[in-house]
């Protein structure tokens, strides 16, 4: 058997099921091997045909086991990429939902949940359903989960996508991460248009070199058709190495700069922000709850996303302005008029400079910064953390985020090394961060700014391999709760 074959005999009603964990698989499943990067699905070949699978997909050129037992040989079928193969045999799967959909992703380092969210409520403007998969969530049309992975499986994905389309959605965003690009798990969807919005140092744990970084990220748009669309940051200097990576026609868009589509921003308060749209000699007026320049860019990311799929201006600006806000993304805890708690996944130096540029200038009073760093992650930028939040904040104090595997203190110990005056008064260490949240609050007079940055939306705390409750909104408003309640007796 080929694998053309195969896909046929997928794609057929009483078809098998396919498969990329040798767990799950049944009798008479199609198991496809994939070579990750912390396990090789060829390794478990035996298991899987052990387990009943009637069909192994494998990349050419293995040596793959040639006695599997009891239950018979199964049909081998090489294939020259077996994450590729996956992705086809998924949509194949599910009846091909992903072409009855215009599939839109977002690629960077920084802003790709709120591309998703402002894509969303723009095609939602438009009158049409709209399904998104990202850090935050997954949604469906027919329902909602937390998002396991920014960038989940393809066979995750495919079925995502069959209930979308049940739900009568015309539409899917996505967030493309390094991560999912490099193992390409989003073989066998084909994209109408694909937004990249910065490049700064992060995942470098995986990726090794910021060159190998860029690369997994341009991988999304030199699969783009010719008649898609990529949308790039013009004022990203990777953005030139993409569009020459790209065979589809490019939308620059730029903050206050010239470019197919610009904003220029009018106004920026604690209340939010007001831009004026341009592109192609129209001008429409967003007002935006969402706060800072680089907000002003994320809207534009996901402007261009939406005029490539064929809305017109006006129900972009409307969509633009509707939302709200997004979990977890300068998210108000508290702003009862004495002060204002924050909740941010800034969690790479860029993002924290994005974050405390916006606010410093709207602060009053002091900025007072409660961060630290994952653990078991990119370890480059912890102290180029340090130094952003001391350029910034008032008050820094260093806690835990998800130390997962590494211990804590030397998590923090790396920050430390990053702080030109480690000794100052400003500059405060406490490792637990529910202590480390009940200090900033204690401590905030009127007119001060306190930011928890780090976790954002995430409603755990990894410590070792366990998972734990952990939600920095609702540790902020228990400690808020304590506060006013002690002075008002």
């Amino acid at each position: 058997m080929v694998f053309d074959e195969l896909v046929k005999l997928v794609s057929s009603d009483a078809g098998p099921a396919v498969r990329i964990d040798s767990r799950r698989v049944r009798a008479g499943d199609t198991f496809v091997a994939i070579r990750g990067p912390n396990c090789d699905g060829h390794d478990f070949i035996s298991q899987a045909v052990a387990a009943g699978a009637r069909y192994v997909v494998y990349e050419s050129g293995r040596t793959i086991p040639n006695q599997f037992g009891p239950t018979g040989t199964p049909m081998l079928i090489p294939v020259e990429n077996p994450a590729v193969a996956a992705g086809i045999l998924a949509q194949a799967e599910q009846g091909n939902p992903g072409a009855q959909l215009a599939n839109l992703a977002v690629t960077g380092t920084n802003g790709k949940t709120t591309v998703t969210f402002l894509v969303r409520s723009c095609i939602e403007a438009a009158g049409s359903k709209c399904g998104l998969m990202g850090t935050v969530v997954y949604d469906t049309g027919s329902g909602t989960a937390p998002a396991a992975l920014t960038t989940p499986d393809c066979l995750t994905i495919a079925q995502a996508q069959r209930q979308m389309v049940d739900a009568g959605a015309k539409y899917m965003v996505i967030e493309a991460s390094s991560h999912a690009l490099s193992q390409d798990r989003l073989a066998g969807v084909s994209f109408i248009a694909a937004a990249f919005t910065n490049l700064t140092g992060d995942h470098l744990d995986y990726h090794e070199t910021q060159e190998n970084y860029l690369a997994a990220k341009t991988r999304l748009f030199a699969a783009l058709a010719p008649d898609a669309t990529a949308v790039l940051n013009k004022q990203a200097p990777e953005s030139e190495s993409i569009a020459k990576a790209t065979k589809a026609r490019v939308c620059w868009y730029a903050v206050d700069e010239p470019a197919d589509l610009t904003a220029r921003i009018e106004s920026m308060t604690v209340k939010g922000t007001r831009f004026t749209l341009e592109c192609r000699g129209q001008r429409q007026r967003v007002n935006t709850p969402l706060l800072g320049r680089y907000n002003v860019s994320n809207h534009l990311t996901a402007a261009g996303l939406c005029l490539a799929a064929g809305l017109d201006l006006q129900t972009v600006a409307a969509g633009l302005s509707a939302l709200a806000g997004v979990a977890g993304r300068l998210e108000k805890v508290s702003t009862d008029g004495r002060f204002a708690v924050l909740v941010d996944y800034a969690h790479t130096d860029d993002a924290l400079q994005n974050v405390l540029t916006t606010l410093k200038p709207l602060c009053k009073g002091r900025l007072i910064v409660v961060f630290g760093c994952g653990g078991d992650r990119d370890k480059t930028k912890r102290p180029r953390m340090a130094r952003v939040v001391e350029e910034f904040a008032d008050v820094a104090i260093v806690t835990s985020d998800n130390p997962r595997t590494e211990k804590p203190e030397a998590i923090i110990n790396d920050i430390m090394a990053g702080f030109d005056d480690p000794n100052s008064e400003g500059v405060v260490v406490e490792p637990d961060r529910r202590k480390a949240i009940e200090l900033a609050v204690e401590s905030a007079r009127p007119d001060d700014i306190v930011l928890l940055a780090g976790k954002g939306h995430e409603t755990y705390q990894i410590i070792g391999d366990k998972k734990f409750d952990f939600s920095d909104q609702d540790i902020a408003r228990q400690f808020l709760r304590e506060r006013q309640c002690s002075r008002s007796r």
